[in-house]
C-alpha cells in the first residue's frame, strides 16, 4: 500500500510568523510609554507584509489543493 507523500505548505507558517511580529510591534507600542514604532514605519511595514503573505499564498495554492 503506497502513501501519498504530503509536501509543506510554506503560505500558513509565513502569514502566522507576520501576523506575530505585528502583533508584537503593536503590544511593544501599547505597552511602552511613547511609541516604540512610528506609523511612518508601521503602515508601510504592515502593508509590505500583507503583499509578501499575499503573494506566497497565491503562489503556493496548487499546492494546498493537492493536499487535501
Amino acid at each position: 500500500m503506497s502513501e501519498k507523500r504530503r509536501g509543506f505548505d510554506p503560505g500558513g507558517p509565513v502569514a502566522g510568523i507576520f501576523f506575530l511580529v505585528a502583533a508584537g510591534a503593536f503590544l511593544a507600542d501599547g505597552l511602552s510609554g511613547g511609541h516604540a514604532v512610528t506609523v511612518a514605519v508601521m503602515v508601510p511595514a504592515v502593508l509590505i507584509g500583507l503583499g509578501v503573505v499575499g503573494t506566497v499564498r497565491v503562489l503556493t495554492r496548487g499546492r494546498r489543493r493537492r493536499l487535501r
